[in-house]
């Protein structure tokens, strides 16, 4: 091997070395804030999970019975011990977000152009606004929605018939909340992720209008898919996917005239520019 040749092979390494430290300590970061909001949510997870129960009092309500007497179980010894970490793992993931995000930001930043990191901007603050907009969706309505469906299935004790109550399971009623939280969250990012994709020329509006159809159709499956198979939930989810694809559709739109504003307004420069340089040469000769 040359020296040439080694020199260069130093070089090159110079800045993967440095792109490693960088991600190492971005790393740190999230992962200590992670870690800290963790055992926050853990310290308090019991007054998180009664905070969870509230939909299911508002059920109880609807249905004509005592919130006061709402009831859940456990049927093993450890399953509210694992259930309160699963809480605090899902709380401290929501609660370490924005800095989780922001060490993203800032690792990926350095290498965008100034318009670029602009332009990427809005959209890092937008996801979490969205995504708790569908977890409020969920907490005020929905689950007390699918509670309530549950709830009416119950049965009275008679003569003629057993009673059949309904005692959720801690951890079933946690992974329920989840489902519906993280389905109905991710699916309110969909104006982000098609907006961005507009932003860089992989989609267009007119593709989003013509896939409409298709659209509808796969919203009511992967409502199918995320949600408990109640028809409640599921038409509750698929309904604000498709309310969500029209707002794509006018947000991709914006992006476009902005896009073509953007572009008229390059040419015009560009064009007094090459109209400058025309006359300070014919000034010259």
């Amino acid at each position: 091997m040359s020296i040439s040749e080694k020199d260069e092979i130093d070089k090159s390494a110079a800045p993967l070395m440095e792109h490693l430290i960088e991600l190492r300590r971005r790393l740190m970061w999230s992962i200590g804030g992670f870690f800290i909001a963790f055992l926050f949510c853990f310290f308090f997870a019991k007054q998180l999970f009664n905070l969870l129960v509230i939909p299911f009092k508002w059920a109880t309500q609807w249905a004509g019975l005592d919130p006061h007497k709402v009831e859940l179980i456990y049927t093993a010894p450890q399953e509210f011990f694992f259930t309160q970490v699963k809480l605090a793992m899902f709380g401290g993931m929501v609660i370490a977000f924005p800095l989780i995000a922001t060490q993203i930001y800032k690792f990926i930043a350095p290498g965008l152009y100034k318009n670029e990191r602009n332009a990427f901007l809005p959209f890092l603050i937008a996801s979490p606004i969205l995504f708790l907009m569908g977890a409020s969706l969920v907490y005020f309505f929905f689950t007390p929605m699918v509670m309530w469906f549950f709830l009416a299935m119950q049965q009275a004790g008679t003569d003629d018939q057993v009673q059949i109550s309904l005692l959720p399971k801690v951890s079933e009623y946690l992974s329920l909340i989840m489902t519906l939280i993280f389905s109905f969250g991710l699916v309110f990012q969909l104006p982000v992720v098609t907006s961005l994709m507009t932003r860089v020329g992989m989609l267009s509006s007119e593709a989003l209008v013509e896939k409409r159809k298709w659209a509808i159709v796969i919203a009511f499956v992967v409502a199918a898919i995320l949600t408990p198979p109640d028809p409640i939930s599921q038409i509750g989810l698929a309904v604000p996917t498709i309310l969500l694809y029209e707002v794509s559709i006018w947000s991709a739109r914006l992006i476009e005239r902005s896009k073509e504003r953007e572009r008229l307004a390059r040419e015009k420069r560009e064009a007094a520019e090459a109209a400058a340089e025309k006359a300070a040469d014919a000034s010259s000769t």
